[in-house]
């Protein structure tokens, strides 16, 4: 695929890395290297990425994967995001709220301890949480990511809505970006929820990964110009994708540049100019 040029600093709020890519490409459907997933970030005229691993298998915890994410990270334009689960079932189900009562952690599941072990480690930078796949953890895990107050990355969408994240992590003090504007697989309604949301939540953010929809990009960029990261889903998507959907968009340059960096760079300091 032809190298962009187009004049952004662009970084990246939402890539995925695995260490191991045997299983990567059984359990995902994608196989890439560290290597060739910052050649395919260079093409697109990517300076920096966040990273974190895709999902394990039941019970295996992500300790191992986020550790050698980290590792992988080193000399190379990657910011790692340390992945964590739980035991909770985050729909909004009553039968859900039931189970949840008497719920608690395994040994997979990550803890305070962990949380606070991830954010006092200068290899990690923020936290990515997938709730519908991996689970919500517990109140005192969420309480403990307050306590640290770093950006998490959201995996938000039909099986875990802007709502379910409403009623467990928007009302907690740290920075939340909903990857894919929340609407993941592509569901239009969701993604307006979220842009509804913005209004109401200082710390919330949104990635533009598999977004796909022009107007539903334009109207975020216009209305909170200040709460749109650009995010490429690699390697599900090639880098180039999203940066040419973004730079085609009907709105102003400084908007896109907002999108392309300086957003980012506000959040998750490590994105800034000079960091790398």
């Amino acid at each position: 695929m032809l190298e962009l040029n187009h004049g952004f600093r662009v970084v990246d709020l939402h890539a995925r890395l695995d260490p191991d890519s045997e299983e990567a490409v059984a359990t995902r459907g994608r196989e890439i290297s560290a290597e060739r997933l910052e050649r395919e970030l260079h093409q697109a005229g990517v300076v920096c990425a966040v990273v974190s691993p895709g999902r394990r298998t039941e019970g295996e915890g992500y300790l191992r994967a986020n550790n050698a994410v980290a590792r992988m990270s080193v000399d190379r334009p990657f910011v790692a995001f340390a992945r964590i689960n739980g035991p909770r079932d985050p729909s909004g189900r009553a039968s859900a709220r039931l189970r949840n009562l008497t719920t608690s952690r395994d040994e997979s599941h990550a803890d305070p301890e962990d949380v606070e072990q991830y954010a006092y480690d200068d290899r990690f930078h923020g936290f990515t949480l997938a709730p519908a796949v991996d689970g919500l953890p517990d109140e005192e895990t969420l309480d403990q990511l307050v306590n640290v107050g770093l950006p998490t990355l959201v995996h938000v969408g039909e099986a875990f809505t802007p709502d379910d994240a409403v009623e467990t992590l928007l009302d907690r003090d740290f920075p939340v970006i909903f990857a894919g504007f929340g609407g993941y697989p592509l569901n239009r309604d969701l993604m307006h929820r979220s842009i509804d949301l913005l209004d109401e939540y200082d710390d919330l953010y949104v990635d533009t990964s598999y977004v796909r929809f022009r107007g539903v990009m334009e109207r975020a960029l216009l209305e909170h110009p200040d709460r749109v990261m650009f995010g490429s889903g690699a390697p599900e998507a090639h880098p180039n994708v999203g940066v040419m959907e973004l730079l085609t968009l009907d709105v102003s340059e400084d908007a896109m540049r907002r999108a392309f960096s300086k957003n980012a760079a506000r959040v998750v300091t490590e994105l800034g100019p000079g960091e790398q």
